[in-house]
């Protein structure tokens, strides 16, 4: 159950119109106002100014790739990235004192907002068993303590890592480098939780996890599709590139169960017709589409592409393509027409009409490009939809060749680059194979715990040690309360982090709390000043160099901490240099050069302005199928089941807000300020549920096995939101997703479909007064 936590605030809610476009000057007020609440105007400056540009420091927000060298802005950071950077480079400190002040119990009722607003951690803590209380541990000892506790597990498959986007190449292969040398694939990512829906459906038909356009393809493209995402807060530099497409002469259709900002016009706070005039027109078309309802969407404009190619032979499918390129349309193509009509409207919630002027405009376009986000991923048949974009693609042969693919949009930095470097509890043999051949050990086989798993092994004891490299795992996990209790059953839990949050409060046997360095600091080592390196969504790794200085002299840098970790507790297992790995990363670098393909002399060619575009077979003509081709795929109609007197609730963000912290209780763009404990419903629902605006309900989740999980006393909005849909932040309402209702095949979490109804809050009697 989510009771509603102190964060200090007593806020009203208010509410006004959402807003019907993005950015402006507005934008820039509230990313500097935020800014100079956290660090001083010098600060805000250098890491403003540095951000995103060649030799600076990377957007630790989302991976939106970045111009080219020559091409960018002196000001190449949207609204979102400046506040996430100086979060970061907040001069608020957390001190032991603070510790002292403040015990786990009562940390645990703070909000997350709270929490974050404390400011940067300063030195390693402990919080021993039976104590309530953080207290400080020197290094040594705190190396001593996760030594200790590993090396007396009885099975390395006992101890779980896992791993944020906001983790640098050479932390994460350092980390995934150490796990598999004490002899585990258990590495848990954030992108369990984000896009491997988008992973297995891409290999599966391609050959490959990743998406297969380039910023020049979005500029270049005919026609863009938005499917289940709203770029204007979660990923704002992506607007540019549309607004540079549009100027192209592109279309773009947004299909979306809310008519979110973003997708209506951007106002371009560095062009003077953003900051005078109306802006750019974003999409041309809005698809108002019920949840979970793009796999009929797609099925629909596959079946009217083939009866237009029935109509006109040769004039519309893009048979070269398939025929050398591709295997199984025949037999798509058969399934493809079984689909029902009634099906797909039923689904989408959208007119045959609204579907077939899309299809006109697939005919029109020679380039095509679907972009999509969690809106696709985060359904239990999400797997099957991304198969069926592919199938779309194929049909008119827009892979693999400039302004047209595939473009899965990665929402946080490195999460990609994660992948990449090994993290990933299922990584083929060729890279472990990889792995043997330079170190000299062998690596497991076995699969390991993706996190929805880790979660179970941890709830039913298999697992004893849990360490998180950067991330917020409580709450980005599903089924907050399952989640908590398992963490709580674990003897040791460590987070490496920069600042406080709410994993910190779920604590094992033992907890540690082990301080990095942020992205935006300089990193001095023995072999002198270090640089790290990202990958962005579109497959382009490139460095970061932070520029502040750390916020305490006791803090170390995440490779520092993995070495020093790794040097206690294996005993010379492989010949791994970790001395020489923490002393000088261009060491770790030029071993990533001989195990991952695409990064060879990786240490010369990243330095270079915009560094090292991965090869992508798809764009070769090569598809690493089992059959060396694309693979056509027929895919099953399906959409979520909702009772009556139910309705699908999403999950999202707010537009103040970065992956599990808010910033503010505000969300400008939706127009809602003072809270985030509210659920958006259209007007018309509201009302056939009894419901009247402004009303205060309990969420209450429904699941198969009869259970139900509450999250409590949640405002009603009503709100131009998809008949029969709602939607509400995460991660306030993780609560409400059971750890079961998983995607098929990528077990990924379903946060955008979940089946809910709205029960009147009973009202609790107010305190005695004192």
């Amino acid at each position: 159950m989510s009771k509603r936590p102190d964060d200090g605030s007593r806020e009203p809610l208010t509410v006004s119109p959402p807003k019907k476009w993005a950015a402006g000057v507005p934008a820039v007020m509230h990313a500097l106002e935020y800014s100079l609440e956290q660090t001083s105007p010098l600060r805000t400056g250098e890491t403003l100014l540095t951000m995103n540009q060649v030799d600076g420091i990377d957007c630790p927000g989302c991976a939106w790739a970045d111009p080219s060298p020559g091409h960018r802005h002196r000001n190449e950071y949207c609204e979102n990235g400046a506040k996430h950077i100086n979060d970061e480079a907040t001069t608020r400190r957390i001190t032991r004192d603070f510790f002292l002040e403040h015990p786990v119990s009562a940390l645990a009722q703070r909000s997350d907002m709270w929490l974050n607003q404390q400011g940067r951690l300063t030195e390693p803590m402990v919080k021993r068993p039976g104590s309530d209380t953080y207290e400080p541990i020197s290094w040594h000892d705190a190396f001593g303590l996760l030594s200790s506790e590993l090396t007396s597990l009885d099975s390395p498959d006992e101890a779980v890592f896992y791993t944020s986007g906001r983790a640098s190449n050479e932390a994460a292969f350092v980390l995934q480098l150490f796990a598999r040398a004490f002899g585990t694939n258990n590495l848990p990512d954030c992108s369990n939780m984000c896009h491997e829906s988008s992973g297995f459906a891409l290999h599966e038909t391609l050959g490959t996890g990743k998406g297969t356009v380039g910023l020049e393809d979005i500029h270049h493209a005919d026609l863009i599709f938005l499917v289940g995402q709203n770029p204007g807060s979660n990923h704002p530099r992506q607007l540019s590139a549309l607004e540079q497409a549009k100027r192209n002469g592109a279309r773009v259709i947004a299909v979306n169960p809310l008519p979110e900002a973003g997708l209506l016009r951007f106002r371009n706070p560095q062009k003077a017709h953003g900051v005078i005039g109306n802006g750019t027109r974003i999409a041309d078309r809005f698809l108002h589409i019920r949840g979970g309802g793009d796999l009929a969407l797609f099925q629909g404009l596959n079946r009217l592409l083939l009866e237009a190619e029935d109509a006109r032979p040769g004039h519309v499918l893009d048979h070269d393509f398939i025929r050398t390129h591709t295997d199984g349309f025949e037999d798509f193509s058969r399934h493809a027409r079984t689909i029902g009509w009634d099906d797909i409207l039923t689904a989408t919630g959208l007119t045959r009409e609204e579907i077939e002027q899309v299809r006109d405009e697939v005919l029109r376009s020679e380039r095509v490009i679907v972009c999509w986000a969690m809106g696709l991923t985060q359904h239990r048949h999400a797997v099957p939809t991304i198969r069926e974009i592919v199938n779309f693609l194929m049909l008119r042969g827009n892979l693999g060749r400039a302004g047209a693919g595939a473009c899965p949009v990665r929402g946080h930095s490195n999460v990609q680059g994660d992948r990449t470097m090994g993290i990933w509890e299922q990584m083929p043999d060729s890279f472990l194979d990889a792995l043997k051949q330079e170190f000299g050990f062998d690596p497991p086989r076995a699969h390991g715990l993706d996190s929805v798993n880790a979660i179970k092994a941890m709830r039913e004891g298999r697992i004893k040690f849990f360490l998180s490299l950067a991330g917020n795992f409580v709450r980005a996990a599903p089924d907050s309360a399952v989640t908590e209790e398992a963490l709580r059953s674990c003897r040791l839990t460590a987070h490496i982090s920069t600042k406080l949050n709410r994993s910190h409060t779920v604590c094992g046997r033992t907890a540690l709390m082990l301080p990095a360095l942020g992205r935006t600091e300089r990193d001095f080592q023995a072999g002198g000043e270090q640089f790290v390196t990202v990958e962005n969504s579109m497959s382009e790794v490139h460095t970061s160099r932070g520029r502040l200085k750390p916020a305490s002299p006791l803090l170390l840098s995440e490779v520092a901490i993995l070495c020093r970790l790794a040097r206690r507790t294996l005993d010379g297992t492989g010949n791994i240099p970790w001395d020489a790995f923490e002393a000088d990363y261009g060491e770790i670098r030029d071993r990533i050069s001989r195990i991952v393909p695409g990064l060879h002399d990786f240490n010369r060619r990243v330095v270079r302005p915009g560094g090292i575009r991965l090869p992508n077979t798809v764009n070769e003509g090569v598809f690493q199928t089992p059959v060396g081709k694309a693979r056509f795929t027929c895919n099953a109609w399906d959409m979520p089941r909702v009772p009556e007197g139910h309705l699908l609730l999403q999950t999202l963000r707010s537009h103040d807000q970065w992956n599990t912290v808010p910033y503010t209780s505000d969300d400008r763009y939706r127009g809602i300020h003072g809270s985030r404990r509210v659920v958006l419903v259209n007007r018309a629902d509201l009302t056939e549920l009894g419901l009247a605006d402004s009303d205060h309900v309990d969420l209450v989740s429904v699941w198969t096995d009869g259970t139900e999980r509450r999250a409590e006393d949640f405002q009603v909005v009503a709100y131009p939101a998809k008949r029969g849909c709602a939607a509400a932040y995460y991660p306030e309402t993780n609560v409400l997703v059971p750890l079961d209702s998983v995607a098929e095949s990528s077990n990924q979490p379903t946060y955008k479909g979940i089946v809910v109804r709205l029960e009147p809050t009973r009202r609790r009697p107010a305190p005695a007064s004192q």
